[in-house]
């Protein structure tokens, strides 16, 4: 794919091909903090538990992106907060380090950073709910 760059009054020039970089997430889990909340709580009871944790952090992606859209920094510095406290808690250091990331930058003004961190979260926020489904059960 070609594309043209041009400016104020300058026709543009073509550049090369342009190459698409896939961003990949690694993340480790920290079963042990599973294992604990299985243990304190009992098997159903923890299922309960972690599976309306798990529901709750996807519905606050989908929410920081509204409240992105709506410049709405306060709300998200909140939601991004509740989301890395519940990570913690299920083991996912990675997502709570992240969502701590996107609740710094919302304080800030570099909205570059913010769009960039946000979109760091979606992607190891997705790699972290789909793993934490691949462990053992408790």
């Amino acid at each position: 794919m070609a594309i043209m760059l041009g400016g104020i009054g300058s026709r543009g020039a073509v550049l090369g091909q342009v190459t698409r970089l896939s961003q990949t997430e690694s993340v480790r889990l920290d079963p042990d903090r599973l294992e604990e909340l299985f243990m304190r709580l009992g098997h159903c009871a923890a299922e309960d538990v972690v599976s309306r944790a798990l529901q709750e952090l996807s519905a606050r992606l989908g929410q920081l992106d509204g409240l992105h859209r709506r410049g709405e920094t306060g709300g998200m510095r909140k939601c991004a907060r509740s989301m890395g406290a519940i990570a913690e808690q299920l083991g996912m250091p990675a997502l709570a380090r992240v969502a701590r990331d996107v609740a710094a930058c919302s304080e800030g003004d570099d909205a570059v950073a913010l769009v960039a961190t946000l979109a760091r979260l979606h992607r190891v926020g997705e790699v972290s709910l789909a793993r934490i489904w691949d462990l053992p059960a408790g």
